[in-house]
């Protein structure tokens, strides 16, 4: 699989899922194992531009695939756009959720909708959870990153 622009060889049980091979292989640390039962949201990737929640799936239906995780979002040394958002709006307070929230937004505004109202925002990013509550923070900086995003 090709994993943040680069291409990778792995050997896994194909039991695997993708959430462990991107952590325990790859040693990619962004997407987190919170509930491992795909409630939460914390392990949400990217592959070809949609979200999944990478605790869910096994790695090796992703054998020809891209997968971006929230490592792979910036370019070089400037963040995307979502990440300055999070930054700008004050996005996250514990910081767990933090990269499924940040990796789910920009599946939501670059493949599903980059236009959404503050209640779409709401319904489409409601798979993930943030225990600390900084949802209004989180939905700000969606708002913000959309209208940033059109401008590009």
């Amino acid at each position: 699989m090709t994993v943040n622009g680069r291409r990778r060889s792995l050997r896994l049980d194909p039991r695997t899922s993708l959430l462990d091979a991107l952590r325990e292989e790859l040693g990619l640390t962004g997407p987190k194992k919170g509930c491992d039962q795909g409630a939460c949201g914390a392990c949400t990737v990217l592959v070809e531009g949609r979200r999944v929640l990478s605790c869910l799936t096994f790695a090796q239906m992703f054998q020809d695939a891209e997968v971006t995780t929230v490592e792979g979002l910036a370019d070089g040394d400037r963040p995307h756009p979502v990440q300055r958002a999070f930054v700008d709006h004050d996005g996250m307070q514990c910081g767990f959720c933090t990269s499924g929230q940040v990796t789910s937004a920009v599946g939501l505004l670059e493949t599903e909708n980059p236009r959404p109202s503050r209640e779409e925002i709401k319904e489409l990013m409601s798979g993930n959870l943030c225990r600390c509550a900084a949802y209004p923070n989180i939905i700000a900086a969606v708002e913000a990153a959309s209208r940033t995003m059109r401008g590009r």
